[in-house]
């Protein structure tokens, strides 16, 4: 496999959103592949209390959802906020936290492709506080964000898989 950064995919967007989508697209085939074969117990489980597979795909889907908010320069809705208190409730199986993923992610995708690069510096304030950030800001940690709860995700799964 080749990965997406270098894939030359998402030529069609502009090249400084372009790590979002390859973030993204990674993210995808990253969780599909490691969780494969997983039941929705092992989804669920907490080896070493560590944060269960299926809480971080779902905390990738709305932590993703809930930043891109303030991309846009909104305020998060009662429905964001209630999503996230129960990110980590068990029970959904792996293809539906899969396809909740995938939903979300091709949502923020499109949504992002109408971004004009010119905004990318444009403040933006996060949370209640309107901790001060930019478009830019967002967009990056949005990708490395994502990153890193595939890599916590891929620990566990392996770690469950071996149990």
């Amino acid at each position: 496999m080749v990965e997406p950064w270098i894939s030359g995919s998402h030529a069609d967007v502009d090249a400084l959103l372009r790590p979002l989508f390859h973030s993204f697209e990674h993210a995808k085939l990253d969780l599909a592949k490691w969780t494969e074969g997983l039941s929705t117990e092992q989804m669920w489980a907490r080896p070493m209390e560590l944060g269960p597979v299926g809480f971080h795909i779902r905390h990738i889907a709305g932590s993703s959802d809930r930043l891109f908010t303030y991309v846009l320069g909104q305020q998060l809705s009662d429905a964001q906020m209630a999503a996230m208190k129960a990110e980590m409730e068990p029970g959904v199986s792996r293809d539906e936290l899969l396809a909740t993923l995938n939903e979300s992610l091709d949502r923020i995708a499109s949504a992002a492709k109408s971004l004009d690069p010119a905004t990318l510096g444009e403040f933006r304030g996060v949370g209640r506080k309107q901790l001060p950030t930019t478009v830019m800001g967002l967009l990056v940690h949005i990708a490395e964000h994502t990153q890193r709860h595939v890599g916590e995700a891929i620990v566990t799964a392996k770690v469950v898989a071996k149990s």
